[in-house]
């Protein structure tokens, strides 16, 4: 199964150490497109977060479900961490998947 249509959580952040937004599902291209496009009215559009800054795919929706609500439930620093050891630039990793780069100064 590809990877964008299978259960996923991921982390999207407004900038560096900015505000972040854990979510969870089952096709992460389409949800990137989708918060990208900001939904009005919606959290991430509130706060500009559009930087997807960690991903991880999962067997089931139910495990990633579960990843899901364990990470809402850590503290900011352990989120900041997982970021900072997988992903230390801040790299948008959307742009692995063909999505056009944020503009240069968007996470700093």
């Amino acid at each position: 199964m590809p990877r964008e249509i299978s259960p996923t959580v991921y982390l999207l952040a407004s900038r560096r150490n900015g505000t972040l937004y854990v979510g969870v599902t089952s096709n992460l291209l389409q949800r990137i497109s989708q918060h990208r496009g900001g939904q009005p009215g919606s959290f991430t559009a509130e706060y500009d977060i559009k930087t997807l800054v960690w991903f991880e795919s999962h067997p089931t929706m139910e495990s990633a479900i579960l990843r899901e609500k364990r990470l809402k439930a850590w503290k900011r620093g352990g989120k900041l961490g997982l970021i900072e050891t997988l992903n230390p630039d801040w790299r948008d990793l959307a742009t692995d998947f063909g999505f056009d780069p944020l503009p240069l100064d968007y996470l700093r």
